[in-house]
């Protein structure tokens, strides 16, 4: 198998590397606002059809086409998988369902 992630033929370009994930995780948080309010969790987090999750297949590949298109950049699946998250960290698109979560630190965990 060749290897095609340009972080990790060319590791030391880090400037590039991180004007890539930076544009990445805006490029997500310009697609989370086409879509309504999306809860983040549910009765069952690991349903594969949930909103949430449709979205996050759609979008990667997304992300990983418009990298090529636009940076000339194939990005490895972390740095898809980092920029995306960060974006729903960033984005006010997302909404919490009260209740256990996993986050002990909540507070309003059970």
């Amino acid at each position: 198998m060749a290897i095609r992630y340009d972080l990790w033929i060319s590791p030391d370009d880090i400037k590039r590397h991180r004007a890539v994930e930076a544009d990445l995780e805006r490029y997500f948080i310009e697609r989370f606002a086409d879509y309504p309010h999306i809860r983040l969790f549910g009765d069952d987090p690991y349903d594969y059809d949930a909103p949430f999750n449709r979205l996050y297949d759609v979008l990667i590949a997304r992300a990983n086409d418009y990298c090529e298109r636009e940076w000339g950049y194939v990005p490895t699946p972390i740095q898809l998988n980092q920029a995306f998250f960060r974006g729903v960290a960033h984005s006010n698109k997302f909404l919490r369902d009260s209740g256990n979560d996993a986050d002990p630190d909540r507070p309003d965990a059970h």
